[in-house]
């Protein structure tokens, strides 16, 4: 079975997990001060602190961004939940906003979203596809609103040679399956030093001296058994997008000959680094469900990423959400993603493309 997504754990990062074990400092400690000090070299900010999640996050870079209760903050509802949620969590309201053709928050449709109550925009790098930055950027100058990227899935993308995560104060996930993994961690980056001090208090309890608590924190804080982890895969992390890069080239160039495939773009100002390579399935003679089980019962796996927007789940329904957003819900019917991930070979791109041509 080529999966659809397989984390690439080495030697390196073994022999690092020992040596933490071995020195007895296995909670937060050197190893992540580390970690975020070179995560911070890499996407080229002055900060960044580690926490347990990309979730996480996304959370304290609201709370820091001073998002509270009565706030909007307008954002995509194509992308996995956890984006809109973490608005939740500081009282704000998620406000949505249409897609454009990169999948990713349209610029135009957020300006006619803004009201006195909007405090932030939060867009998300969706697949490792940088959002229209200039364009967000422009507009949360013209009225004063915060900018919190979620570059979950978007570890080394850039736009206009600048790495997503550095427009503002940005997020990170390091779940199994992303560019990069610590098992289960996240990141936040900013410029900005108010917020990196915000951000150090919200992780640990609001503690600026151990047993000094000066507002409510959380216990978010990274082990130095995830950083050591974490160090040795952004040392891998420039081949791993490489390698995603160069299967996604392989995998548009055969599919490309397949019709009713709709491969996925690359923009010249933007490097996408593929977290997901997806497709779009327009007239497909298959529908979509069968042809997943088609391409599973040839060793191929697939995923939809995501079926369901945010704004028609349950929980936003129940919450009195009742947006009509068009381009999220036909593109959420037509999406789907498959093997991309640096483990990939050249035979199983032909494999995958030789399947589709004989399911055309």
């Amino acid at each position: 079975m080529i999966q659809i997504a397989k984390p690439l754990i080495g030697k390196e990062e073994k022999e690092a997990v020992q040596r933490v074990m071995d020195s007895g400092i296995i909670a937060q400690g050197p190893k992540v001060k580390e970690f975020e000090e070179k995560f911070a070299e890499y996407i080229g900010v002055k900060h960044a602190v580690a926490v347990t999640s990309g979730t996480t996050a996304l959370h304290i870079a609201l709370l820091a961004e001073g998002i509270s209760p009565g706030d909007d903050v307008i954002t995509t509802p194509f992308t996995f939940i956890a984006s809109s949620n973490a608005i939740l969590y500081c009282g704000a309201r998620p406000v949505f906003a249409d897609i454009g053709e990169d999948y990713n928050i349209d610029p135009a449709e957020i300006e006619g979203r803004i009201t006195p109550r909007t405090k932030a925009i939060l867009p998300v790098h969706l697949y490792g596809q940088p959002a229209d930055m200039k364009g967000i950027m422009e507009l949360a100058e013209k009225h004063g609103l915060k900018v919190v990227e979620d570059a979950c899935q978007a570890h080394g993308a850039e736009y206009d040679g600048k790495r997503v995560g550095s427009f503002s104060t940005g997020c990170f996930s390091f779940y199994p399956t992303k560019n990069m993994t610590t098992s289960e961690g996240g990141m936040v980056t900013t410029d900005d030093k108010g917020v990196y001090e915000r951000l150090n208090l919200l992780r640990s309890h609001g503690m600026p001296v151990r047993y000094h608590h000066d507002i409510l924190g959380f216990n978010f804080r990274m082990t130095d058994i995830a950083a050591a982890i974490g160090i040795e895969q952004l040392r891998k992390l420039e081949g791993f997008n490489e390698a995603r890069i160069r299967n996604a080239r392989l995998l548009s160039k055969g599919l490309s000959q397949v019709k009713c495939i709709i491969t996925p773009k690359e923009y010249k100002n933007r490097r996408h680094v593929f977290h997901q390579y997806t497709i779009r399935l327009d007239g497909f003679r298959l529908g979509r469900d069968e042809l997943i089980k088609n391409l599973n019962d040839r060793g191929i796996g697939s995923m939809i990423y995501y079926p369901i927007p945010v704004h028609k789940q349950k929980l936003y329904l129940d919450l009195g959400y009742k947006d009509t957003l068009p381009l999220t819900e036909k593109y959420s019917s037509e999406v789907l993603s498959l093997p991309v991930h640096p483990s990939v070979t050249e035979s199983d791109v032909e494999k995958i493309v030789q399947a589709f041509k004989e399911l055309e």
